[in-house]
């Protein structure tokens, strides 16, 4: 089975109009990690050099999901749906064969 974190990547190739916000535990920890264009980076953790380093690791637990257009810009985020459930999500990555 392929990571989460993998597949969101991915997701946002295959829209790459698109930028997911993900609120995720990991650890035990909080984290916020932003995902456009196959790339992930965390906004509250220092991120590896190395792209493959997954940011959300496969135990990670995910609260929920933004969708954005991109690129994102925090002082004006345009928000397309907010706060989807990580089921609402998989609905999304199965809509483009992920």
């Amino acid at each position: 089975m392929t990571s989460a974190g993998f597949r969101l990547e991915q997701y946002t190739l295959k829209r790459p109009r698109e930028m997911l916000l993900v609120k995720a535990e990991i650890e035990g920890e909080l984290d916020q990690v932003a995902i456009f264009k196959g790339f992930s980076s965390s906004l509250m953790r220092p991120t590896a050099f190395d792209p493959d380093v997954p940011i959300l690791p496969e135990n990670a637990k995910i609260i929920s999901v933004d969708r954005l257009e991109g690129p994102y810009n925090p002082q004006t985020p345009r928000y397309l749906q907010q706060d989807l459930t990580w089921q609402e999500t998989e609905t999304l990555l199965a809509e483009v064969g992920l």
